[in-house]
Protein backbone atom coordinates (compact mmCIF):
# COMPACT_ATOMS: atom_id res chain seq x y z
CA UNK A 1 0.00 0.00 0.00
CA UNK A 2 1.40 3.40 -0.90
CA UNK A 3 2.56 6.05 1.78
CA UNK A 4 -0.27 8.95 0.54
CA UNK A 5 -1.48 9.58 4.05
CA UNK A 6 -5.97 10.14 3.50
CA UNK A 7 -6.62 13.82 5.24
CA UNK A 8 -9.84 14.82 2.99
CA UNK A 9 -13.04 13.92 4.72
CA UNK A 10 -16.71 13.71 3.66
CA UNK A 11 -20.12 13.72 5.33
CA UNK A 12 -22.20 10.92 4.47
CA UNK A 13 -25.94 12.04 3.84
CA UNK A 14 -26.69 15.42 5.37
CA UNK A 15 -26.51 14.21 8.93
CA UNK A 16 -24.11 11.31 8.75
CA UNK A 17 -21.33 10.84 10.05
CA UNK A 18 -17.73 12.51 8.60
CA UNK A 19 -15.48 9.98 6.97
CA UNK A 20 -12.17 9.55 5.43
CA UNK A 21 -12.55 10.76 1.57
CA UNK A 22 -11.06 6.98 0.99
CA UNK A 23 -12.34 4.03 2.43
CA UNK A 24 -11.95 0.64 2.97
CA UNK A 25 -14.27 -2.50 1.26
CA UNK A 26 -13.49 -5.45 3.11
CA UNK A 27 -15.31 -7.96 0.73
CA UNK A 28 -12.34 -9.30 -0.99
CA UNK A 29 -10.36 -10.51 2.62
CA UNK A 30 -13.27 -13.47 1.98
CA UNK A 31 -12.01 -14.80 -0.93
CA UNK A 32 -14.45 -13.90 -3.66
CA UNK A 33 -11.63 -13.05 -6.03
CA UNK A 34 -9.22 -16.09 -4.91
CA UNK A 35 -8.07 -17.26 -1.99
CA UNK A 36 -7.52 -15.20 1.24
CA UNK A 37 -5.48 -14.47 4.09
CA UNK A 38 -6.82 -13.29 7.35
CA UNK A 39 -3.55 -12.27 9.05
CA UNK A 40 -2.52 -10.33 5.42
CA UNK A 41 -6.36 -8.76 5.66
CA UNK A 42 -5.71 -7.61 9.13
CA UNK A 43 -2.62 -5.96 8.23
CA UNK A 44 -4.14 -4.41 5.54
CA UNK A 45 -6.39 -2.68 7.61
CA UNK A 46 -3.85 -1.29 10.30
CA UNK A 47 -1.82 -0.05 7.55
CA UNK A 48 -5.09 1.37 6.17
CA UNK A 49 -5.69 2.93 9.85
CA UNK A 50 -2.16 4.30 9.73
CA UNK A 51 -2.54 6.25 6.85
CA UNK A 52 -5.55 8.01 8.25
CA UNK A 53 -8.62 5.76 6.38
CA UNK A 54 -11.11 5.20 8.94
CA UNK A 55 -14.37 3.69 7.18
CA UNK A 56 -14.63 0.11 6.51
CA UNK A 57 -17.27 -1.91 5.00
CA UNK A 58 -18.11 -4.91 5.56
CA UNK A 59 -21.32 -7.77 5.33
CA UNK A 60 -22.83 -10.10 7.36
CA UNK A 61 -23.05 -11.81 4.29
CA UNK A 62 -18.97 -11.90 2.88
CA UNK A 63 -17.63 -15.12 4.16
CA UNK A 64 -21.02 -15.33 6.23
CA UNK A 65 -19.63 -13.58 9.31
CA UNK A 66 -15.54 -14.73 8.81
CA UNK A 67 -15.40 -10.88 7.55
CA UNK A 68 -17.15 -9.48 10.12
CA UNK A 69 -15.00 -11.65 12.60
CA UNK A 70 -12.40 -10.71 11.12
CA UNK A 71 -13.20 -6.80 11.11
CA UNK A 72 -13.32 -6.81 14.81
CA UNK A 73 -10.35 -8.53 15.62
CA UNK A 74 -8.39 -5.91 13.27
CA UNK A 75 -10.14 -3.45 14.84
CA UNK A 76 -9.69 -4.59 18.84
CA UNK A 77 -7.90 -1.53 20.64
CA UNK A 78 -8.37 0.79 17.49
CA UNK A 79 -12.06 1.49 17.25
CA UNK A 80 -12.23 4.78 18.65
CA UNK A 81 -12.56 7.12 15.74
CA UNK A 82 -13.42 4.14 13.09
CA UNK A 83 -16.52 3.78 11.10
CA UNK A 84 -17.71 0.89 10.76
CA UNK A 85 -20.65 -0.34 8.42
CA UNK A 86 -21.97 -3.42 7.97
CA UNK A 87 -24.84 -4.98 5.98
CA UNK A 88 -27.72 -7.54 6.66
CA UNK A 89 -31.04 -9.61 4.23
CA UNK A 90 -28.75 -12.05 2.62
CA UNK A 91 -29.96 -15.68 3.46
CA UNK A 92 -27.49 -18.45 3.09
CA UNK A 93 -29.07 -21.48 0.84
CA UNK A 94 -26.08 -24.54 0.56
CA UNK A 95 -26.69 -25.46 -3.16
CA UNK A 96 -28.64 -22.39 -4.04
CA UNK A 97 -29.10 -19.10 -4.95
CA UNK A 98 -28.66 -16.41 -1.42
CA UNK A 99 -32.47 -15.85 -0.21
CA UNK A 100 -33.27 -12.22 1.35
CA UNK A 101 -34.90 -11.58 4.34
CA UNK A 102 -36.07 -8.20 5.57
CA UNK A 103 -38.43 -8.95 8.20
CA UNK A 104 -38.81 -7.33 11.24
CA UNK A 105 -37.85 -10.64 13.16
CA UNK A 106 -34.58 -11.27 10.84
CA UNK A 107 -33.44 -7.62 10.97
CA UNK A 108 -33.37 -7.80 14.50
CA UNK A 109 -31.39 -10.96 15.10
CA UNK A 110 -29.09 -10.32 12.22
CA UNK A 111 -27.75 -7.27 14.09
CA UNK A 112 -27.11 -8.57 16.90
CA UNK A 113 -25.12 -11.30 15.53
CA UNK A 114 -23.38 -8.76 13.59
CA UNK A 115 -22.36 -6.86 16.74
CA UNK A 116 -21.47 -10.45 18.37
CA UNK A 117 -18.86 -11.01 15.78
CA UNK A 118 -17.78 -7.27 14.87
CA UNK A 119 -17.52 -7.52 18.99
CA UNK A 120 -18.74 -3.85 19.07
CA UNK A 121 -21.50 -2.07 20.94
CA UNK A 122 -22.64 -0.02 17.54
CA UNK A 123 -22.60 -0.37 14.39
CA UNK A 124 -22.11 3.23 12.80
CA UNK A 125 -24.04 2.34 9.41
CA UNK A 126 -26.25 -0.62 8.72
CA UNK A 127 -27.70 -1.39 5.23
CA UNK A 128 -30.18 -3.61 4.06
CA UNK A 129 -28.13 -5.42 1.87
CA UNK A 130 -30.78 -6.93 -1.23
CA UNK A 131 -34.05 -5.53 -1.46
CA UNK A 132 -36.77 -8.28 0.19
CA UNK A 133 -39.88 -7.62 -2.52
CA UNK A 134 -42.21 -9.77 0.02
CA UNK A 135 -41.83 -7.11 2.65
CA UNK A 136 -42.80 -3.53 2.50
CA UNK A 137 -39.95 -1.17 2.61
CA UNK A 138 -41.47 0.77 5.90
CA UNK A 139 -41.30 -2.55 7.79
CA UNK A 140 -37.84 -3.17 7.02
CA UNK A 141 -36.73 0.14 7.56
CA UNK A 142 -39.17 0.79 10.69
CA UNK A 143 -37.44 -2.19 12.06
CA UNK A 144 -34.18 -0.68 11.21
CA UNK A 145 -35.34 2.66 12.51
CA UNK A 146 -36.22 0.50 16.14
CA UNK A 147 -32.18 -0.12 15.93
CA UNK A 148 -30.86 2.80 15.95
CA UNK A 149 -33.54 3.60 18.71
CA UNK A 150 -31.71 0.99 21.23
CA UNK A 151 -28.63 1.92 20.73
CA UNK A 152 -27.79 -0.46 18.06
CA UNK A 153 -26.95 1.13 14.85
CA UNK A 154 -26.31 4.97 14.25
CA UNK A 155 -27.11 5.40 10.53
CA UNK A 156 -28.98 3.60 7.82
CA UNK A 157 -28.31 2.46 4.44
CA UNK A 158 -30.18 0.63 1.29
CA UNK A 159 -28.22 -1.66 -1.02
CA UNK A 160 -29.46 -1.83 -4.92
CA UNK A 161 -32.77 -0.23 -4.18
CA UNK A 162 -35.26 1.71 -6.64
CA UNK A 163 -36.12 5.55 -6.78
CA UNK A 164 -39.53 4.49 -5.43
CA UNK A 165 -37.81 2.22 -2.44
CA UNK A 166 -35.78 4.93 -1.23
CA UNK A 167 -38.20 7.85 -1.47
CA UNK A 168 -40.67 5.62 0.89
CA UNK A 169 -37.31 4.11 2.97
CA UNK A 170 -36.32 7.93 3.67
CA UNK A 171 -40.09 9.08 4.45
CA UNK A 172 -39.56 6.10 7.17
CA UNK A 173 -36.28 7.37 8.70
CA UNK A 174 -33.56 9.17 7.38
CA UNK A 175 -31.42 7.26 4.95
CA UNK A 176 -27.84 8.50 4.87
CA UNK A 177 -26.26 6.36 2.12
CA UNK A 178 -27.13 4.48 -1.03
CA UNK A 179 -24.96 1.87 -2.31
CA UNK A 180 -25.46 0.28 -5.81
CA UNK A 181 -23.16 -1.00 -8.06
CA UNK A 182 -21.07 1.49 -10.32
CA UNK A 183 -18.15 1.61 -13.14
CA UNK A 184 -17.46 3.22 -16.24
CA UNK A 185 -18.68 -0.26 -17.91
CA UNK A 186 -22.10 -0.42 -15.85
CA UNK A 187 -23.89 2.87 -15.02
CA UNK A 188 -27.01 2.47 -17.28
CA UNK A 189 -29.75 2.20 -14.21
CA UNK A 190 -28.60 4.95 -11.93
CA UNK A 191 -29.35 7.62 -13.80
CA UNK A 192 -32.68 8.03 -12.19
CA UNK A 193 -31.36 6.61 -8.57
CA UNK A 194 -28.54 8.93 -8.43
CA UNK A 195 -30.92 12.30 -9.51
CA UNK A 196 -33.06 11.22 -6.20
CA UNK A 197 -30.18 10.27 -3.88
CA UNK A 198 -29.03 14.05 -4.75
CA UNK A 199 -32.73 15.38 -3.78
CA UNK A 200 -32.71 13.86 -1.05
CA UNK A 201 -29.60 14.96 0.52
CA UNK A 202 -28.60 11.30 0.54
CA UNK A 203 -24.65 10.01 -0.12
CA UNK A 204 -24.06 7.64 -2.93
CA UNK A 205 -21.67 4.75 -3.06
CA UNK A 206 -20.38 2.52 -5.75
CA UNK A 207 -19.24 -0.85 -5.02
CA UNK A 208 -16.88 -2.84 -7.75
CA UNK A 209 -15.99 0.34 -9.66
CA UNK A 210 -13.51 -1.89 -11.01
CA UNK A 211 -15.83 -4.60 -12.70
CA UNK A 212 -14.94 -7.07 -10.69
CA UNK A 213 -11.22 -6.59 -12.61
CA UNK A 214 -12.74 -5.93 -16.32
CA UNK A 215 -10.93 -2.27 -15.75
CA UNK A 216 -7.86 -3.29 -14.36
CA UNK A 217 -5.48 -4.03 -17.30
CA UNK A 218 -4.95 -7.80 -16.84
CA UNK A 219 -6.94 -10.09 -18.12
CA UNK A 220 -8.00 -12.61 -15.44
CA UNK A 221 -7.09 -16.24 -16.78
CA UNK A 222 -10.92 -17.75 -16.54
CA UNK A 223 -9.95 -21.52 -17.20
CA UNK A 224 -7.26 -21.60 -14.12
CA UNK A 225 -9.13 -19.17 -11.31
CA UNK A 226 -8.57 -20.15 -7.57
CA UNK A 227 -11.34 -21.83 -5.66
CA UNK A 228 -13.94 -19.75 -4.34
CA UNK A 229 -13.52 -17.19 -7.10
CA UNK A 230 -16.66 -16.05 -7.78
CA UNK A 231 -15.60 -14.37 -11.31
CA UNK A 232 -15.86 -18.36 -12.68
CA UNK A 233 -19.93 -18.10 -12.75
CA UNK A 234 -20.26 -14.85 -12.72
CA UNK A 235 -22.46 -13.94 -16.29
CA UNK A 236 -20.29 -11.29 -17.52
CA UNK A 237 -16.86 -13.35 -17.56
CA UNK A 238 -18.98 -16.58 -19.05
CA UNK A 239 -18.95 -17.56 -22.63
CA UNK A 240 -18.80 -14.71 -25.43
CA UNK A 241 -19.93 -12.65 -22.70
CA UNK A 242 -16.28 -11.97 -21.84
CA UNK A 243 -14.60 -11.62 -25.31
CA UNK A 244 -17.46 -8.58 -25.82
CA UNK A 245 -17.13 -7.25 -22.40
CA UNK A 246 -13.09 -7.42 -23.02
CA UNK A 247 -13.48 -5.62 -26.56
CA UNK A 248 -15.07 -2.80 -24.88
CA UNK A 249 -12.38 -2.38 -22.30
CA UNK A 250 -9.56 -2.48 -25.00
CA UNK A 251 -11.84 0.68 -26.86
CA UNK A 252 -11.29 2.33 -23.35
CA UNK A 253 -7.74 1.22 -22.62
CA UNK A 254 -7.08 3.01 -26.16
CA UNK A 255 -8.09 6.49 -24.68
CA UNK A 256 -6.15 5.94 -21.10
CA UNK A 257 -3.25 5.53 -23.69
CA UNK A 258 -3.39 8.65 -25.43
CA UNK A 259 -4.12 10.26 -21.95
CA UNK A 260 -0.95 8.89 -20.67
CA UNK A 261 -2.46 6.63 -17.84
CA UNK A 262 -1.79 3.47 -18.02
CA UNK A 263 2.39 3.55 -16.67
CA UNK A 264 2.45 0.21 -14.80
CA UNK A 265 4.29 1.10 -11.78
CA UNK A 266 2.51 1.27 -8.25
CA UNK A 267 0.63 4.56 -7.29
CA UNK A 268 -2.05 5.36 -5.41
CA UNK A 269 -5.55 5.64 -7.08
CA UNK A 270 -6.92 9.05 -6.69
CA UNK A 271 -10.18 10.40 -8.49
CA UNK A 272 -11.06 13.93 -8.78
CA UNK A 273 -14.40 14.75 -6.68
CA UNK A 274 -16.89 17.72 -7.91
CA UNK A 275 -20.35 18.04 -7.06
CA UNK A 276 -22.46 17.93 -10.37
CA UNK A 277 -24.70 20.70 -9.46
CA UNK A 278 -22.38 23.38 -8.49
CA UNK A 279 -19.03 22.74 -11.49
CA UNK A 280 -16.16 24.55 -10.75
CA UNK A 281 -15.85 27.21 -13.41
CA UNK A 282 -13.30 26.76 -15.94
CA UNK A 283 -9.80 28.66 -16.47
CA UNK A 284 -10.23 31.30 -18.83
CA UNK A 285 -6.41 31.12 -19.81
CA UNK A 286 -3.52 28.81 -20.41
CA UNK A 287 -3.26 24.55 -20.21
CA UNK A 288 -4.36 23.28 -16.90
CA UNK A 289 -2.81 19.93 -15.59
CA UNK A 290 -5.28 18.09 -13.96
CA UNK A 291 -3.11 15.44 -11.28
CA UNK A 292 -5.37 12.16 -11.45
CA UNK A 293 -3.70 9.54 -9.18
CA UNK A 294 -0.15 8.36 -11.06
CA UNK A 295 -1.00 10.19 -13.91
CA UNK A 296 -1.10 13.93 -15.33
CA UNK A 297 -2.84 14.88 -18.46
CA UNK A 298 -3.48 18.83 -19.99
CA UNK A 299 -7.21 19.48 -21.20
CA UNK A 300 -7.45 21.30 -24.47
CA UNK A 301 -9.01 24.55 -25.04
CA UNK A 302 -12.16 22.69 -26.11
CA UNK A 303 -12.08 20.42 -22.98
CA UNK A 304 -12.09 22.78 -20.59
CA UNK A 305 -15.10 25.44 -22.41
CA UNK A 306 -17.62 24.10 -21.14
CA UNK A 307 -17.71 20.86 -19.19
CA UNK A 308 -14.02 19.21 -17.54
CA UNK A 309 -13.16 16.16 -19.89
CA UNK A 310 -16.46 16.66 -21.78
CA UNK A 311 -14.81 15.16 -25.00
CA UNK A 312 -13.16 12.85 -23.32
CA UNK A 313 -15.95 12.01 -21.45
CA UNK A 314 -18.26 11.28 -24.92
CA UNK A 315 -15.58 9.80 -26.34
CA UNK A 316 -15.77 6.95 -23.83
CA UNK A 317 -18.99 6.68 -23.64
CA UNK A 318 -19.05 6.24 -27.62
CA UNK A 319 -16.74 3.33 -27.15
CA UNK A 320 -18.20 1.86 -24.73
CA UNK A 321 -22.24 2.84 -24.73
CA UNK A 322 -24.14 2.44 -21.68
CA UNK A 323 -26.35 -0.41 -22.51
CA UNK A 324 -23.03 -2.53 -24.63
CA UNK A 325 -22.03 -4.75 -21.35
CA UNK A 326 -22.83 -8.35 -21.99
CA UNK A 327 -24.32 -9.86 -18.88
CA UNK A 328 -27.31 -11.53 -17.77
CA UNK A 329 -28.00 -8.55 -15.58
CA UNK A 330 -28.10 -4.64 -15.90
CA UNK A 331 -26.20 -2.42 -13.79
CA UNK A 332 -25.29 0.94 -12.87
CA UNK A 333 -24.78 4.19 -13.91
CA UNK A 334 -24.16 7.25 -16.05
CA UNK A 335 -21.47 9.39 -16.33
CA UNK A 336 -21.48 13.54 -16.55
CA UNK A 337 -17.96 14.51 -16.06
CA UNK A 338 -15.25 11.13 -16.62
CA UNK A 339 -11.27 11.71 -15.50
CA UNK A 340 -8.83 9.25 -15.73
CA UNK A 341 -7.00 7.82 -12.82
CA UNK A 342 -3.59 6.56 -13.02
CA UNK A 343 -1.81 3.10 -11.99
CA UNK A 344 -1.68 1.69 -8.48
CA UNK A 345 -1.13 -0.97 -6.06
CA UNK A 346 -2.75 -0.12 -3.28
CA UNK A 347 -6.04 -1.58 -2.00
CA UNK A 348 -7.83 1.48 -0.83
CA UNK A 349 -10.81 3.47 -2.97
CA UNK A 350 -12.67 6.62 -2.43
CA UNK A 351 -16.01 5.97 -1.70
CA UNK A 352 -17.74 3.51 -2.04
CA UNK A 353 -13.98 1.71 -1.93
CA UNK A 354 -12.13 -0.47 -4.34
CA UNK A 355 -11.99 -3.96 -2.49
CA UNK A 356 -8.91 -5.42 -1.24
CA UNK A 357 -8.81 -8.32 -3.81
CA UNK A 358 -8.79 -5.77 -6.52
CA UNK A 359 -4.93 -5.06 -7.01
CA UNK A 360 -2.66 -4.30 -9.83
CA UNK A 361 -3.93 -1.15 -11.59
CA UNK A 362 -3.19 -0.38 -14.60
CA UNK A 363 -5.36 2.39 -15.37
CA UNK A 364 -9.11 3.54 -14.19
CA UNK A 365 -11.80 5.54 -16.37
CA UNK A 366 -14.11 6.67 -13.67
CA UNK A 367 -16.35 9.77 -12.25
CA UNK A 368 -18.36 10.27 -8.69
CA UNK A 369 -17.28 7.26 -6.58
CA UNK A 370 -18.48 9.09 -3.83
CA UNK A 371 -21.35 11.70 -4.35
CA UNK A 372 -21.93 13.82 -1.14
CA UNK A 373 -24.72 16.07 -0.87
CA UNK A 374 -23.89 19.41 -1.94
Amino acid sequence: MNDMVVTERRRLGRSGPEVSAIGLGCMSLSGVYGTSDDEAGIALIHRAIDLGVDHFDSSDMYGWGQNEELLGRALKGRRNGVVIASKFGQTQRPGGANGVDGSPAYISQACDASLKRLGVEVIDLYFQHRVDPAVPVEETVGAMARLVERGKVRFLGLCEARPERIRRAHATHPIVAVQSEFSLLYREEATETRALTSDLGISFFAYAPLGRSLLTGVVPDLAHLDAGDTRGRHPRFIGDNFAKNRALVERIESIAEEKDCTRPRPRPISTVFRPRSRPPPPPAHATRKEACGGCTFDRSASERERRPFSLTAGKIRSSAPESAISTAKVLVTSATWVYLAGPAGSGIWHHKTLSAGEFGIRFLACEYIHECPV
